[in-house]
This record gives C-alpha cells, structure tokens and sequence, in this order.
C-alpha cells in the first residue's frame, strides 16, 4: 500500500506542475486588476488535448501504481523466485532519456518557428524511441534464453507484464509523433500552432513515460523495496 501512495504522489506531483504551467490551477475570481484590464487581451483557453493527456495520464499512473503495489506484495510468495536484471536495461533508459531530451529539444525548436531543428530533434526521438523498443525486445530475448519464461515463476510473469505494458505505451506514443513528423514531412512548419501543440503533448506525454520507466527499472532493481522498507520504518 505504501508503494502505491508513493507512486500516486509522484504522479500526482507531476500533474499539478504540469497543470500549473497550463494556467489549470489558477482563480481568476481572486485576481486583483483594474477596470482598464477588462479590455486587455484574453487569455487563450486551453487546448482540450491538454486536458484530455493530464487526464489519460493520471489513469495510466494510477494503474502503473496498482501494478507495483501488487509487485512488491507478491515478493513475500514462497513460490518468487527474483531474476536477475539485463545490463541491457541500463542502456535502453539512456536511450530513454536521450529521446525525451530530444523532444524536449523540438519543443524549443517549434516555438522558434525553426523548421530545421524541429525536423533534426524529431528524428533523433523517432530513432532513440524505436531504439529503445528494440532494446526491450532484445532483453527478453535474452532472459528467454537464459532460461527465464514467462510461466516460470510470478517474477518472470510480472517483469514480462510490466515491462511489455509500458513498451506498448511506448509504441502508442511512437504511433502518434510518427504522424506529427509526417505532418512536418508534408508541408507543415513549426509556426504552425497545431503542429506546436503536437509536438509539446508528445514531450509531455515521453517525460511522463520515462518517470513510469524510472520508477519500474527501481522495482525491477530492488532499489524501490528499499525505500519502501525505510518509509515503513520511519512511519513505526
């Protein structure tokens, strides 16, 4: 239970900045101004794409934490057995990290209006992003012949699950900024404000997917059992 009121904090932590940032959390009734404010230039309203990521993606965090809750508790089975975790997993999060680094590049280059940057930063993430699934791919093949299949123990059943969870949304996310890259490839610029906002949901949407990874690769490691049995400690 601890884990998932952890998980969920984090989550809930990334959403409220995330959400702060889009003017989500404000009170315009409490907002002091004068009368010659009235006529000064509204706001924008949010894109409702906006709305509907942080909403996806607090459900997707929610189950993620339910998974790991279930994770740990299954860890005190007779029947778990641990497996060991591919270096190759090491490599597969730098590539994680350079594909958001990379998305994170495009959303400067977008609201440049530089065209050539944007298309160089989107490359670099389609590649690193395809990377890193064929990276995932490789590791089970390599657990699988190291003798590690699926059915053999729940640890096996939880890592393959775990892992080939957040692969698929992964692979979601790759589905979607393949089609903003091609709308970039057809024609479009970064002026564009609907291909700026594409661009800035699928930054939000990898950021978010490389916390998720983060956060597994410790279940995965041990290094989130740890922290759990400290914050059991020091709430005793």
């Amino acid at each position: 239970m601890s884990v998932v009121l952890v998980f969920l904090a984090v989550i809930a932590a990334i959403v409220i900045w995330w959400l702060s940032g889009q003017r989500m959390m404000s009170k315009p009734w409490m907002e002091v101004g004068t009368l010659d404010d009235i006529g000064g230039p509204a706001k924008p309203p949010i894109p409702t794409a906006k709305i509907g990521l942080g909403i996806f993606l607090a459900v997707v965090g929610a189950l993620f934490s339910l998974l790991a809750s279930a994770y740990l508790s299954r860890m005190s089975g007779a029947d778990w057995w641990a497996m060991p975790v591919p270096r190759l997993l090491w490599a597969n999060s730098a590539v994680l990290i350079a594909s958001c680094a990379a998305l994170q590049w495009a959303v400067v280059e977008a609201r440049r209006a530089a065209d050539d940057g944007l298309r160089l930063a989107l490359d670099i993430a389609l590649a690193t992003a395809v990377l890193f699934l064929a990276g995932q791919v490789v590791a089970w093949l390599q657990l699988v012949a190291a003798g590690y299949v699926l059915a053999d123990n729940p640890a096996n059943s939880f890592f393959y699950m775990l892992t080939g969870l957040h692969g698929l949304h992964i692979l979601g996310g790759l589905a979607v900024l393949a089609r903003t890259r091609l709308r970039l490839l057809a024609g479009g610029t970064a002026a564009s404000a609907r291909l700026r906002l594409g661009v800035e949901l699928c930054a939000t949407y990898w950021h978010f997917m490389l916390v998720v990874w983060l956060l597994l690769f410790a279940l995965f490691t041990g290094w989130a059992n740890d922290f759990v049995d400290l914050c059991r400690q020091l709430v005793s």
